[in-house]
């Protein structure tokens, strides 16, 4: 069963309240699973698993699919990174370089889909 879509007026918001708040922990929920949403549609595919735990996982970038274990290409961080990332107040390289960002195989990189413009959010 798939999950349901967060609308773009819902996640909006809880961007926009997760950057104003981080410790408002339902809106970081929500602003996770809405950038992880937008990446997906956005760079649709099954080659790279992209991580953010506690809050959500996708799989996306055209290429090989993967089917049993451990992907060949993940990228995790947390949800302060990712949130960072993906409003470009934290570029790829930086995060790399920082250590907050754990990418492994060929085609972990996400550097050219970050930063997601979000409706709302500068």
């Amino acid at each position: 069963m798939a999950r349901a879509r967060i609308g773009d007026d819902v996640g909006s918001a809880a961007v926009i309240a997760a950057l104003a708040d981080a410790s408002d922990t339902r809106s970081l929920a929500t602003a996770v699973r809405y950038l992880l949403q937008l990446l997906a549609e956005r760079a649709p595919g099954n080659t790279v698993e992209v991580r953010v735990p506690p809050y959500g996982a996708v799989q996306c970038i055209p290429g090989p699919r993967h089917t049993r274990g451990t992907p060949p290409n993940v990228v995790e961080m947390d949800a302060a990174t990712w949130l960072a990332l993906a409003t470009g107040r934290s570029t790829w390289d930086e995060a790399v370089a920082g250590g907050a960002v754990h990418a492994s195989g060929q085609r972990a990189d996400l550097a050219a889909l970050v930063p997601l413009r979000v409706a709302g959010v500068a």
